[in-house]
This record gives C-alpha cells, structure tokens and sequence, in this order.
C-alpha cells in the first residue's frame, strides 16, 4: 500500500511542479552573458568593453562546450536520480541504444 502512496505522491508532485514535462532543458546562455559574468565578479579588471577577436573567440568556445555539456534539471527529477542509481543508469543506458531498436 505504501507504494501506491508513494507513487501517487510523485505524480502530484510532478504535476505541481513549474517544471512539469520539462524535466530537463539544455542550459543556454552566449558569449556575451559569459562576459557580463566576468565583469560583474571582477569589475575593473575584467574584459574591455569591446572585447578582442581572441577574447571573444574564447568565451564563444566556452558558450559552445557549456551548452553542449550542461543540463538544467527539475530539482524533483535530479531527487529521484539521486536516490535510485538504476534508474539514472536505465536512462543511460535507453540514450546509448537510442534508435538501435528500429534497425
């Protein structure tokens, strides 16, 4: 029976969350967010306002890797991966076959 509460618990608890059915989004931000970044932590030391071709080459590679290695998670989704290895490992292992099953 407790199961059962548990389960009906988390589909309440998904729907009221502002994430429902988003559980996971790529994160995005630019190169220019990244700037305004280093400038707000470090005023007057930072980057030039108009910044060089290096420079901003460099932050658009970081912009670039960040967005193609970083998630941001429903904290809901993020609790129960935490909590059950085997369905984070369920989820990898769905993503590595993805489209294998089709063939």
């Amino acid at each position: 029976m407790s199961d059962v509460l548990h389960e009906a618990h988390g589909i309440a608890q998904c729907k009221e969350c502002p994430w429902y059915k988003s559980c996971v989004v790529p994160m995005k931000f630019t190169a220019e967010d990244i700037r305004r970044q280093l400038e707000q932590s470090a005023p007057g030391t930072g980057i030039p306002q108009p910044a060089d071709l290096g420079m901003q080459n460099l932050l658009s590679s970081m912009a670039l890797a960040a967005q193609n290695s970083l998630l941001e998670g429903c904290p809901i989704f993020i609790d129960r991966l935490r909590a059950n290895p085997k369905l984070a490992q369920r989820i990898k292992e769905m993503m590595q076959n993805w489209g294998k099953e089709e063939e």
